[in-house]
């Protein structure tokens, strides 16, 4: 248990020290400084002539906002056709046939708002033209959109007034030439030397030590695989993502992915810090993100090495933690740590199954989705913590007499309405999913979905109920893991969670940056002493207690009737 403790330690340590001087080249490269990836300028400088875009223009923040949405829904439009006729078109040696209409659109959805929730098994329902041209692509333009967007809010936190926010495609072009393309090459590397396959040769036919004849996927897997985990991603291109001994093949690549999923994330914050030049409000930033990643990963961590109480019961000793579901080579420790961080940075990977894990353990995952601001995914995290940023500013100002500033900026009735609504929208969209998916299951449990509601559910009760509220959640929180004891590849689940997936998404986004760019355009004054100052641990309590409250009051009977029904009845 020492050494397992120590890993992780080490683990996150090491992440911390990364994203520290990453989160300083990062404010270089998007003011415009000079940076070690100078060198690709005329390659980003060929993309922008090709695209027939101006770079040095700087836009208003509701165009910005047009060429974020327009571009996205290219790339939906051409991911779908591709998915759809993905059995009729070149690169597929195992022969996977082509997507229903309605797992298309799912797929499409899900992989271009950087949710890559999987109503599908990669080795099965992918070929090697739609893994690269299509999820693998996308995983790079999502995790792009999403900095890009994060960078326009940098912009707008500057003392200037002005109704200008910058270049999306500036932004979007270098996080990908700048940021996830080199990093992405680096961990490809180590992955493909630690085993993962990186050809285009079709299955492999082995013989187990038991005799028993098995196909073994393979493919161009090493590139994907680093990029979802850089880019907050997620999606396996196996089917058991990365529990998969090719796509996770030892304790080094498990660490290696664990660091760079949660990298960028944390990165970005400090980023913030360096380009508006206000570093100790980003390490309080930080250190609220933190204590509530710890709050959840302790209970998470005492859960699966305690085990099962109804297995303790029976006189059944589980030495080594709750063991089902998980890799033995990583154990529960490291398995712990990587349920929590997948869940609360919104890449949704997994390295044991999230189904199977103690109930305390998925309450503690939901949680993370459900607040959904503690790191988040790359640019989105942020964007989320900013809503509840606003809320605080507000309240707090409320409280105290002051009138409520942030940066400079008085936060009056429009914005206040902006952020309330947004933050609402969250738990709606979790909460009415969930609702609308049990009245079906109880009131229509043969309706022709092409799989019955009957048929849905393989574990009944508490955890039945908890699967369904965890899709929706990771839908809502573009996550994309899974309580996979859900039957979720038909009509219902495609259509219902693809709306969720766009509406999670983009609502987000869209309201930030419009909050943002009415801010900007106000007078800014100097802060004084009637200042209510955002950079004091006390306004971090505050914006920790805004979260919290929000996400108890929305959260708490849902997961009541879930996997805290479930904990205690194991008792």
């Amino acid at each position: 248990m020492t050494t397992e403790l120590l890993g992780v330690v080490v683990t996150y340590g090491l992440t911390v020290l990364l994203a520290i001087p990453l989160g300083k080249y990062l404010a270089r490269v998007f003011a415009n400084e000079p940076n070690a990836f100078d060198f690709m300028a005329p390659v980003e400088r060929l993309i922008y002539r090709i695209g027939g875009i101006d770079d040095t223009r700087d836009m208003h923040w509701k165009e910005n906002l047009v060429a974020l949405l327009t571009i996205n829904l290219v790339w939906f439009v051409l991911a779908f056709v591709l998915l759809f006729t993905q059995g009729s078109l070149p690169l597929n040696p195992d022969g996977n046939p082509s997507m229903s209409p309605d797992l298309a659109f799912n797929t499409a959805i899900s992989f271009l708002v950087n949710c890559n929730l999987q109503h599908y098994s990669g080795e099965s329902g992918l070929t090697y033209l739609t893994q690269l041209g299509v999820i693998t692509f996308l995983q790079f333009v999502s995790a792009a959109t999403g900095i890009a967007a994060l960078v326009l809010i940098f912009r707008h936190f500057l003392p200037q007034t002005t109704d200008r926010s910058g270049n999306f495609y500036f932004f979007f072009v270098r996080s990908i030439t700048r940021l996830l393309l080199p990093i992405s090459l680096v961990v490809a590397l180590v992955l493909v030397f630690n085993g993962t396959p990186a050809s285009f040769a079709g299955k492999d036919t082995i013989v187990t030590m038991q005799g028993d004849t098995v196909g073994v996927s393979r493919g161009p897997a090493a590139g994907m695989i680093a990029i979802k985990h850089l880019g907050t991603n997620g999606g396996g291109w196996f089917g058991v993502n990365s529990a998969h001994p090719l796509e996770n093949p030892n304790y080094l690549t498990n660490m290696v992915e664990m660091i760079t999923q949660v990298l960028i994330p944390i990165a970005l914050v400090f980023a913030l810090g360096f380009y508006i030049n206000r570093r100790k409000f980003a390490w309080i930033v930080f250190g609220v993100m933190t204590a509530g990643m710890l709050l959840l990963l302790l209970p998470t961590i005492w859960s699966e090495l305690n085990g099962s109480p109804a297995l303790t019961q029976l006189g059944i000793a589980q030495p080594t933690g709750a063991m089902e579901g998980k890799e033995v080579r990583f154990g529960p420790l490291a398995s712990a740590y990587w349920s929590i961080v997948t869940t609360i940075i919104s890449t949704g990977s997994v390295n044991s199954m999230h189904d199977s894990a103690m109930p305390l353990s998925g309450a503690m995952q939901l949680l993370g989705m459900m607040t959904n601001a503690f790191y988040g995914g790359c640019g989105v995290g942020f964007l989320n913590y900013y809503i509840f940023l606003i809320v605080a500013v507000f309240i707090s100002g409320l409280m105290v007499g002051r009138t409520p500033e942030f940066f400079g900026r008085k936060v009056e009735a429009r914005e206040m309405k902006i952020a309330s609504l947004i933050a609402i929208l969250h738990p709606f969209l979790i909460l009415a999913g969930t609702a609308l998916s049990s009245y079906v299951l109880v009131n229509s449990p043969d309706a022709d979905w092409a799989v019955k509601p009957a048929n849905w559910l393989n574990n009944p009760g508490f955890h039945g109920f908890s699967e369904m509220l965890y899709e929706f959640t990771s839908s809502a929180a573009n996550n994309g893991s899974g309580f996979e004891g859900l039957g979720d590849n038909n009509v219902f689940w495609n259509v219902s969670t693809g709306f969720v997936l766009i509406l999670g998404r983009f609502l987000p986004i869209i309201g930030p940056l419009a909050i943002a760019g009415l801010l900007a355009q106000k007078k800014y004054v100097p802060e004084s002493a009637g200042t209510l100052p955002t950079d004091t641990g006390t306004f971090g309590l505050m914006t920790f207690a805004v979260i919290a409250i929000i996400a108890a009051l929305a959260f708490f009977p849902a997961l009541a009737l879930g996997p805290l029904a479930e904990f205690f009845s194991l008792r």
